[in-house]
This record gives structure tokens, C-alpha cells and sequence, in this order.
């Protein structure tokens, strides 16, 4: 079971390198083939949307259905494992967001750049004529 948030973890370190890559200042020429090659690499990595939703939608019914250890009933040693898992899901869920946030902002920062570089083209041919 820990295997997807492993992945999950690695793939937003992942994210959050190529969104502080992305972000550098670089000269136009890097600049350009960075971006292109990261929005080569965005299409198939939509699936870490999907991915993340999922999980979301795991850890809302793990949630709902879950023994409530609330009562006198309950000992310590319950009370405390019932605590850890709250704070694990709670953990999860913020890994989830951040997941899905980071591919927004690569996705929107890269939309940018080329548009960006298509008004620059169109700029340089007003100027040309």
C-alpha cells in the first residue's frame, strides 16, 4: 500500500524540480528548448492527475468508513494507532494537492513561454513590415 504514495512523493519532487528549472533565468535559447522539451514530457505526465484524483477519492472513502476510536472504550494503544492514520491521510491528501497543483502551474507556465514566443514572432514580423 505504500508503494503509490512513494511514487506519488517522488513524482511531486519531480514536479517541483522541473517547475524551479522552468522558472530560471536562462537565455532565450535555452529558455525555448527547456520549455519545449517539458511540454514533450506534459502530456503523458497528465496521468499523475488522474493518478492523484484517485487516490483523493481513496483516502475520502477510507475516511468515511473509518472505526471511530473515540469513546472510553477505546485504549491507548488504539487511540494512538487511530490518531496515525488521520495524520497519515492527512499527509496524503496535502501530497495529492501539491501533485496535482505543481502540474497546473509546469502546464500554465509552459502555455505562457510559448505564447510568449508566439508574440515575439508576430512582433518581429509588424516590426519586418
Amino acid at each position: 500500500m505504500a508503494l503509490q504514495w512513494l511514487i506519488l512523493s517522488y513524482v511531486v519532487a519531480a514536479e517541483v524540480a522541473i517547475a524551479v528549472i522552468l522558472t530560471l533565468p536562462y537565455p532565450m535559447l535555452v529558455k525555448k528548448r527547456v520549455v519545449s522539451l517539458v511540454a514533450l514530457i506534459l502530456q503523458p505526465a497528465a496521468s499523475i492527475v488522474a493518478f492523484a484524483g484517485f487516490q483523493l477519492l481513496d483516502l475520502y472513502w477510507k475516511n468515511e468508513h473509518r472505526l471511530m476510536c473515540s469513546s472510553e472504550v477505546c485504549t491507548a494503544t488504539e487511540r494512538d494507532r487511530y490518531e496515525k492514520s488521520i495524520y497519515k491521510a492527512q499527509r496524503n491528501v496535502v501530497l495529492c494537492a501539491a501533485g496535482i497543483l505543481l502540474y497546473w502551474c509546469i502546464f500554465r507556465i509552459c502555455k505562457y513561454n510559448k505564447d510568449l514566443e508566439h508574440l515575439e514572432e508576430l512582433e518581429k514580423r509588424c516590426k519586418a513590415e
